[in-house]
């Protein structure tokens, strides 16, 4: 039975994986054909082979830009989720706090990060912290909502056990409720970790040494779309990179939801 359970899971997996990549190829191959046919300007949206060629002819430029934007972006998911995670675990732990500190919450999201950015980068400079801290603003409202759910909302059969049992309001939050948000954890990183990517950049736009945003920058400043796309491509296959990872690594990590999907 199980056996037959996870042969069809990894099915799934494996026909979900060919049909995304033929719809990337049918979609590049469309873009391809659509350039080429209708003479479309360089300097308006080139071919993907082109930018494929310009992001070859300068890989050691895109990779060290990649590296610093990753560094960038990763610095400010892990900041941003562990702000969100304390502050989650506080609410739960003393719910009277949290009408107060969801509506400052609410309010910090609330404001454009591009309002903020140039603020951040006049303030500390040209460096990587403004840039993290933008990220980790980014990052921080949805790992505050997701994980403020999940240890919110434990099976209520599990709860009134750990109740009968005596357990101590911290012993129920360490054993029931942090394993219980597992999902909500997960799903706040797939939302997230893209996030963080664009908070980096977003944040290069207003000024630094290196990055990808800052190649952004300039490509479009000098109209070089080639450029442009080619650090495009990059960003959006870190992105996708990303969301795999996590999915496969949850799972891994929450193998039973699987087993029910397929009940």
């Amino acid at each position: 039975m199980n056996g037959n359970r996870f042969g069809v899971q990894r099915g799934g997996s494996q026909r979900a994986l060919w049909v995304a990549v033929a719809i990337v190829v049918v979609f590049f191959t469309a873009w391809e054909a659509m350039v080429t046919l209708t003479h479309i300007p360089v300097y308006l949206l080139p071919a993907p082979s082109r930018v494929v060629q310009t992001l070859a002819a300068n890989a050691d430029m895109y990779a060290q830009a990649f590296l610093v934007t990753m560094g960038e972006a990763m610095a400010g998911l892990v900041l941003g989720l562990l702000a969100g995670g304390m502050i989650a675990a506080l609410l739960t732990l003393q719910p009277g706090l949290e009408g107060g500190v969801m509506t400052l919450a609410i309010l910090l999201k609330s404001t454009p990060m591009v309002a903020i950015a140039p603020l951040l980068t006049l303030w500390m400079g040209f460096g990587v912290l403004p840039k993290v801290i933008i990220t980790a603003l980014l990052t921080f409202f949805p790992a505050l909502v997701n994980l403020l759910s999940g240890l919110q909302r434990p099976d209520p059969a599990l709860l009134d056990l750990f109740r009968s049992w005596r357990a101590s309001r911290w012993e129920i939050f360490i054993h029931l409720r942090v394993p219980s948000s597992l999902p909500y954890l997960f799903a706040a990183l797939k939302i997230s970790a893209p996030l963080a990517l664009i908070g980096a950049v977003v944040a290069e736009w207003t000024g630094a040494s290196g990055g990808l945003g800052r190649i952004m920058w300039l490509a479009y400043s000098n109209l070089n779309l080639p450029f442009l796309f080619a650090a495009i491509f990059l960003l959006a296959a870190a992105g996708m990179l990303l969301y795999w990872l996590l999915a496969w690594a949850e799972g891994k990590a929450i193998f039973w939801q699987g087993e029910r999907g397929v009940e």
